[in-house]
């Protein structure tokens, strides 16, 4: 509401309204020679004004999926009843610089199918579409033929360069569009030579086109590594996976690569800077379903520093979640090993698991079952963010270029993550066990962590040290 009556000029009984001026040059910044063809798509009442319930419904038209086809249809819809005639078609596209540069025949086979013979027939939206998308097909295929006067089914180098960047300019990233001459050429003196094919032609378009597709079965060679570099073969094993790339698309691909690379490797940043319909996207890289990422690719240093926090809180509360639930089960199982005789010879404490849990309640009380807890649910945050992160850094570290980690990188990155873990948790293992068993014992004086760790000092907290590590070694 606000952007509409910023730039309405135009005030009728308390009512704003734009007129096509305001829309184009004001709202949109074009110049007046546009005017009346692309305040249509937003007039739709044709009275040469735009009402507040028209610009909402415009801007309702952006949001939508196929928002690009829309409006394109309310464009060359010029009249507003939901067809579009021959006349309205062509009217429209004889003003685009285009047209004017590269003509375009509208009496080809190609108007003759969707518009009839006598060019009477009225295209629907759906029809619309197909015609929209196949038209710069057709174009560059007229465009080919116009350079090939001879129909000897060759045009050359600077014909080619012009034909790209006239009608698949869309398709061109900086990169594609400053290398495409010296690729296409190989060489200053086959500029003016004809030598570029038909083929060759439509493999290239092809191949912008299907970058998408192409970086699908890179991330499938690669096995997900985004840092993995695939050889031509390679890359053409995967594609054969895939009808709708050619070798000859793999061929051009590698020529457009090598420029600047000459390690004759194809690798995803190269494949990002030649994705030209990247950028109609929003710079979002769709790679269907699969779903990799480089490790800090396109995050800052913060970004990185909050999303490691936000897994460690996960990963604390998660992790003292389930000591607490499980506790009292490690509790039986520390005073079963631990258990002494009683004052008879031969008899044990505990009968069984049941009766050390019943005994326990009986004397302690519940929270008796959870003593020394507090220990543990200190050291569980610190003990898997430490387990975790060396393990992976290891890991990374003995990955392979084609993203395999061998036998004795994965048993490096257990005992690692094993050892670490054991130097941070084995003071804490042993107050906790000291705990857990000192309800057994008959005293006034009630044991606390504090106390356990000054009667046993420092060197103590680390006794059993070599059998904790040989036990987490394993993960």
């Amino acid at each position: 509401h606000h952007h509409h009556h910023q730039y309405a000029s135009v005030e009728r009984n308390g009512i704003h309204y734009m007129t096509p001026r305001d829309f184009i040059c004001k709202f949109l910044v074009y110049d007046e020679d546009t005017i009346m063809l692309l305040a249509n798509v937003v007039d739709t009442t044709n009275d040469g004004l735009i009402s507040f319930n028209e610009f909402q419904a415009f801007e309702g038209c952006l949001v939508q999926p196929d928002s690009i086809y829309a409006l394109a249809f309310r464009i060359f819809d010029k009249n507003s009843n939901g067809y579009i005639s021959f006349d309205e078609f062509f009217d429209v596209l004889c003003k685009t610089e285009l047209h004017k540069r590269i003509p375009f025949d509208f009496d080809s086979s190609f108007i003759l199918l969707h518009f009839g013979k006598d060019k009477k027939k009225l295209v629907s939206y759906s029809e619309f579409t197909k015609i929209l998308h196949d038209f710069y097909e057709e174009h560059a295929l007229q465009a080919f033929m116009k350079y090939d006067e001879r129909m000897e089914g060759f045009i050359t180098a600077n014909q080619f360069n012009d034909v790209m960047l006239s009608l698949k300019s869309h398709l061109l990233t900086d990169y594609a569009r400053d290398n495409l001459l010296q690729v296409v050429s190989g060489g200053t003196k086959k500029l003016h030579s004809k030598h570029i094919s038909y083929s060759y032609f439509t493999a290239f378009i092809s191949l912008l086109n299907n970058m998408e597709l192409i970086k699908q079965i890179y991330i499938s060679g690669a096995k997900n590594n985004l840092e993995a570099g695939l050889t031509r073969e390679e890359l053409l094993h995967e594609a054969q996976k895939y009808t709708q790339v050619t070798p000859l698309e793999i061929d051009i691909l590698f020529q457009l690569i090598s420029v600047k690379n000459q390690t004759g490797l194809v690798e995803w940043m190269r494949l990002v800077s030649l994705d030209g319909l990247i950028l109609l996207k929003g710079l979002k890289v769709n790679i269907g379903k699969t779903k990799v990422m480089v490790s800090g690719e396109g995050r800052g240093i913060l970004i990185q520093i909050m999303e490691s926090a936000y897994r460690f809180t996960l990963g604390s509360v998660a992790g003292a979640t389930g000591a607490t639930a499980v506790y009292p089960i490690d509790l039986v199982k520390t005073r079963l090993q631990n258990q002494r005789t009683a004052s008879y010879i031969g008899e044990r404490m505990y009968k069984n698991s049941f009766d050390c849990f019943k005994k326990v309640l009986r004397h302690e009380g519940f929270f008796g079952l959870y003593r020394g807890l507090l220990p543990q649910i200190v050291g569980v945050a610190p003990e898997k963010a430490i387990k975790l992160t060396v393990n992976d850094f290891v890991r990374d570290k003995t990955t392979s270029a084609d993203g395999k980690i061998p036998l004795w990188g994965e048993i490096m990155a257990g005992c690692s993550a094993g050892a670490c873990q054991v130097i941070f948790t084995n003071p804490l293992e042993i107050v906790k066990i000291r705990l857990q068993v000192a309800g057994e014992i008959a005293t006034s004086r009630k044991l606390g962590a504090i106390e356990v760790v000054k009667d046993l000092g420092y060197l103590g907290l680390y006794k059993v040290f070599l059998a904790g590590f040989i036990y987490l070694g394993h993960i």
